[in-house]
Protein backbone atom coordinates (compact mmCIF):
# COMPACT_ATOMS: atom_id res chain seq x y z
CA UNK A 1 0.00 0.00 0.00
CA UNK A 2 2.83 2.24 0.75
CA UNK A 3 4.10 1.64 -2.56
CA UNK A 4 0.85 3.24 -4.27
CA UNK A 5 0.81 6.23 -2.28
CA UNK A 6 4.12 6.78 -3.45
CA UNK A 7 3.58 6.45 -6.34
CA UNK A 8 0.33 8.55 -6.71
CA UNK A 9 2.22 11.50 -4.93
CA UNK A 10 3.63 14.25 -7.11
CA UNK A 11 6.86 16.61 -5.98
CA UNK A 12 5.71 19.73 -6.33
CA UNK A 13 5.86 21.60 -9.39
CA UNK A 14 7.67 24.62 -10.51
CA UNK A 15 5.83 27.58 -10.80
CA UNK A 16 5.21 27.96 -14.47
CA UNK A 17 6.44 31.33 -17.08
CA UNK A 18 3.94 32.01 -19.34
CA UNK A 19 5.22 32.37 -22.89
CA UNK A 20 3.59 35.73 -23.45
CA UNK A 21 6.07 38.29 -23.83
CA UNK A 22 5.82 40.83 -20.82
CA UNK A 23 4.51 44.12 -21.78
CA UNK A 24 7.40 46.53 -22.20
CA UNK A 25 6.52 50.10 -20.86
CA UNK A 26 6.16 52.68 -23.93
CA UNK A 27 8.93 54.06 -25.39
CA UNK A 28 9.03 58.01 -24.98
CA UNK A 29 7.94 60.25 -27.37
CA UNK A 30 9.73 61.97 -29.51
CA UNK A 31 8.80 65.16 -28.02
CA UNK A 32 9.64 63.69 -24.36
CA UNK A 33 12.84 62.76 -25.92
CA UNK A 34 13.56 66.29 -27.03
CA UNK A 35 13.25 68.37 -23.74
CA UNK A 36 14.70 65.16 -21.94
CA UNK A 37 11.45 64.60 -20.10
CA UNK A 38 7.92 65.95 -20.08
CA UNK A 39 7.86 68.97 -21.42
CA UNK A 40 5.93 71.16 -18.96
CA UNK A 41 8.16 69.95 -16.09
CA UNK A 42 10.72 70.63 -18.67
CA UNK A 43 9.56 74.00 -18.87
CA UNK A 44 8.95 75.00 -15.67
CA UNK A 45 12.74 74.06 -14.43
CA UNK A 46 13.68 76.08 -17.42
CA UNK A 47 11.64 78.98 -16.31
CA UNK A 48 12.79 78.44 -12.90
CA UNK A 49 16.33 78.50 -13.76
CA UNK A 50 16.07 81.46 -15.76
CA UNK A 51 14.51 83.49 -12.97
CA UNK A 52 17.07 82.75 -10.71
CA UNK A 53 20.13 83.20 -12.89
CA UNK A 54 18.43 86.82 -14.21
CA UNK A 55 18.58 87.58 -10.34
CA UNK A 56 21.92 86.74 -10.05
CA UNK A 57 23.06 88.78 -13.04
CA UNK A 58 20.87 91.56 -11.86
CA UNK A 59 22.73 91.38 -7.94
CA UNK A 60 25.95 91.75 -10.28
CA UNK A 61 24.77 94.84 -11.95
CA UNK A 62 24.29 92.66 -15.27
CA UNK A 63 21.41 93.89 -17.66
CA UNK A 64 20.51 91.85 -21.01
CA UNK A 65 21.18 94.99 -22.99
CA UNK A 66 24.71 95.15 -21.52
CA UNK A 67 25.74 91.47 -22.38
CA UNK A 68 24.14 91.88 -26.43
CA UNK A 69 25.54 95.28 -26.91
CA UNK A 70 28.91 93.91 -25.37
CA UNK A 71 28.65 91.38 -27.95
CA UNK A 72 28.06 93.48 -30.64
CA UNK A 73 31.19 95.61 -29.28
CA UNK A 74 33.45 92.40 -29.70
CA UNK A 75 32.34 91.70 -33.63
CA UNK A 76 33.18 95.36 -34.03
CA UNK A 77 36.41 95.37 -32.06
CA UNK A 78 37.16 92.67 -34.12
CA UNK A 79 36.30 94.23 -37.37
CA UNK A 80 38.28 97.23 -36.31
CA UNK A 81 41.54 96.08 -34.59
CA UNK A 82 42.11 92.73 -36.33
CA UNK A 83 44.05 89.97 -34.47
CA UNK A 84 43.84 92.18 -30.91
CA UNK A 85 39.89 91.10 -30.12
CA UNK A 86 40.69 87.34 -30.43
CA UNK A 87 42.32 87.86 -27.06
CA UNK A 88 39.20 89.80 -26.07
CA UNK A 89 37.17 86.28 -27.13
CA UNK A 90 39.19 84.18 -25.56
CA UNK A 91 38.65 86.34 -21.98
CA UNK A 92 35.06 85.66 -23.12
CA UNK A 93 35.49 81.78 -23.68
CA UNK A 94 37.47 81.46 -20.62
CA UNK A 95 35.05 83.70 -18.65
CA UNK A 96 31.94 81.33 -20.08
CA UNK A 97 33.37 77.94 -19.41
CA UNK A 98 34.39 78.58 -15.63
CA UNK A 99 30.48 77.93 -15.22
CA UNK A 100 29.70 76.21 -18.40
CA UNK A 101 31.93 73.22 -17.70
CA UNK A 102 31.27 72.66 -14.31
CA UNK A 103 28.07 73.13 -14.30
CA UNK A 104 27.54 70.50 -17.77
CA UNK A 105 29.73 68.30 -15.36
CA UNK A 106 27.50 67.84 -12.62
CA UNK A 107 24.91 67.43 -14.74
CA UNK A 108 26.06 64.41 -16.60
CA UNK A 109 27.26 63.01 -13.01
CA UNK A 110 23.82 63.42 -11.86
CA UNK A 111 22.52 61.98 -14.89
CA UNK A 112 25.04 59.16 -15.22
CA UNK A 113 23.23 55.83 -15.57
CA UNK A 114 23.36 54.02 -11.69
CA UNK A 115 24.58 50.30 -10.84
CA UNK A 116 26.72 49.06 -14.21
Amino acid sequence: MKRATLATMSLPQEPRISDAPASAPNPPSTLNRFFGGRPLVVLFRLALLSVLVGFILRVLGLDPFDIIRSIRELFQAIWDMGYEAFERLWRYFVLGAVLVVPIWLIVRLVRAPRGR
